[in-house]
Parts: structure tokens; C-alpha cells; sequence
């Protein structure tokens, strides 16, 4: 890899890579997410910047954004268990559905090229926003979690999605436990259980589907960057308790929009990416 930028620019870079990393682990807390959706974007400009081969370059920020969400999310989730909001009966119930689709998410990511993981990201994202953007927390289908396989479709689904575009999978299980009745609160709570959920087999995933593969950059395992990972992770790991402070003493609706804001030009920008890039 040639780096084409300067000693100023990389601490630049450096500085981006831990704000993105502060507002991640806040963001983590506060929604009980894994913040790949912060993380992913920032990523990617930042290999680009520096010259990684875009044939990797999206395998490298998801696998990488997936390698931070680890420390964060436990944190995130310890934080919430404490509060004793989570509902741990049903992580164990959905958790063999969640690692299923992670694994299949990781055997896409090996076989599929770059440009396809900008497409899966930019529908996801932009799927998200709209939902974030336009749903309401009183919405209600039912007043209990099915207890068909429905549930375990749905965790399914979310593995594989959140695989796709390293996010904590929070986001997505809120809002289905939000439309069976359960509040605000507890949904937030429980759905950080996803994010070690995701995050751990995900990066052994994404660290064997990158295994040998040609163009990383250095001090790189598989299709996680070390180096991106140890700026980050400290930040984030301090930030994550602050916001599950703030989530739990704050109405959030206007925080959601703002996120969904940011989703949706994300979106938009990878979108270009994979017609344009």
C-alpha cells in the first residue's frame, strides 16, 4: 500500500478516526447500537485517503468497524444489564439465530466484490433512515414478541443484515420489539445484547474471509486493520457509558431523526461510490 498523504494528514486522519470512534461509543450507549453506521463511513474515507485498493476496501472498514464494536457493545451492554432492563431470556432465545446469519453475512462478504457490499450497504442504510426517520414508538402490531419462529426468522435476518453492514443490529431489533409492545427502555436495553452478538463471530468472519487476501495494508489481520482498531477502540470504549447516561435521562426523537439524517447521505454516498468510484 503506498501512502500518498503526509505526516500532517495522517495525524489528521488519526484525530478523525478518534472522534468518529468517541461518537461512535456515545452513539453505542445512547441507542444501544454497535455504531458501524458511523464507523463504516468514516472508515472508508479514510482507507481511501490513503490509498488502499478498492478491491478490499469496503471487506477492510466493515471488518474493521466490526473488530471495534467489540469492546464497545460489551461495555454498551454491561452498562445497560445493570440497569436491569434486559431481557436475557429472550438474548438467549434469538442468540443461535443472530450467529447464524452473522456466518452467512461473513461467507458473502468472501465471495463478494467491494462494489456489491457499497449496494448492500446503501439499500440497508438508506432503509434504515427512512424507518428511524418516519416510525413512531407508539406503533403497535401486538402487546407480546411472537412466539413462533417468526422471532427467530427476524434474528436470522438481522444477523445477516447487521454482517453486512457492521452495524450492532440494535437499531433493527428495536424497533420490532417496539411494534410487540415493548417500551422504549427495555427494547434499547435488551437489543445491545446483539452487538457481541455480531460483533465477535462476525470479525472471526471477516478475519478468515480476509485471510492471504492480496493489496491489505499493513499490520492488517484478514480484513481487520489493527491500526484503525487500537485508535478507536479506546475512545469509544470511554464514550459508551456516557450515552447510555444520556439515553436513559433524555427523550431521543430528535437525536433519531438527526442519525437518520446521517444514514441517509451515507447511503447516498456509497450509492455513488459503487456507480461512480
Amino acid at each position: 500500500m503506498e501512502i500518498g498523504v503526509s505526516t500532517q494528514g495522517l495525524v489528521l486522519l488519526a484525530l478523525a478516526l478518534a472522534a468518529s470512534g468517541f461518537v461512535m461509543g456515545f452513539l453505542a450507549g445512547l441507542f444501544g447500537i454497535g455504531g458501524g453506521a458511523i464507523l463504516v463511513p468514516a472508515l472508508y474515507e479514510a482507507f481511501r485517503a490513503v490509498g488502499v485498493d478498492h478491491s478490499i476496501l469496503m471487506h477492510l472498514c466493515l471488518g474493521t468497524s466490526l473488530a471495534v464494536m467489540i469492546p464497545t457493545t460489551i461495555t454498551s451492554f454491561r452498562s445497560h444489564r445493570e440497569k436491569g432492563l434486559v431481557d436475557e431470556p429472550f438474548l438467549r432465545r434469538i442468540a443461535p439465530w443472530i450467529v447464524a446469519g452473522v456466518v452467512v453475512g461473513a461467507l458473502i462478504a468472501y465471495i463478494a466484490p467491494s462494489r456489491t457490499l457499497q449496494w448492500i450497504w446503501a439499500v440497508c442504510g438508506g432503509t434504515l433512515a427512512l424507518k428511524m426517520a418516519l416510525s413512531r414508538d407508539d406503533w403497535v402490531i401486538a402487546r407480546e414478541v411472537p412466539s413462533s419462529k417468526v422471532t427467530e426468522v427476524v434474528a436470522f435476518g438481522i444477523g445477516l443484515a447487521s454482517t453486512m453492514m457492521s452495524i450492532g443490529g440494535a437499531s433493527i431489533m428495536v424497533a420490532f420489539l417496539t411494534l410487540y409492545g415493548r417500551s422504549i427502555l427495555p427494547a434499547v436495553s435488551t437489543s445491545s445484547g446483539l452487538g457481541p452478538l455480531i460483533a465477535i463471530p462476525g470479525t472471526i468472519g471477516f478475519i478468515w474471509a480476509g485471510w492471504g487476501a492480496p493489496g491489505l495494508p499493513p499490520f492488517s489481520l484478514g480484513y481487520i486493520s489493527l491500526i484503525g482498531a487500537a485508535l478507536i477502540i479506546p475512545v469509544s470504549v470511554y464514550a459508551a457509558p456516557i450515552g447510555v447516561r444520556f439515553g436513559h435521562g433524555l427523550p431521543k426523537r430528535k437525536l433519531e431523526v438527526g442519525f437518520a439524517i446521517f444514514l441517509g447521505v451515507m447511503s447516498l454516498r456509497f450509492l455513488l461510490g459503487a456507480l461512480f468510484d
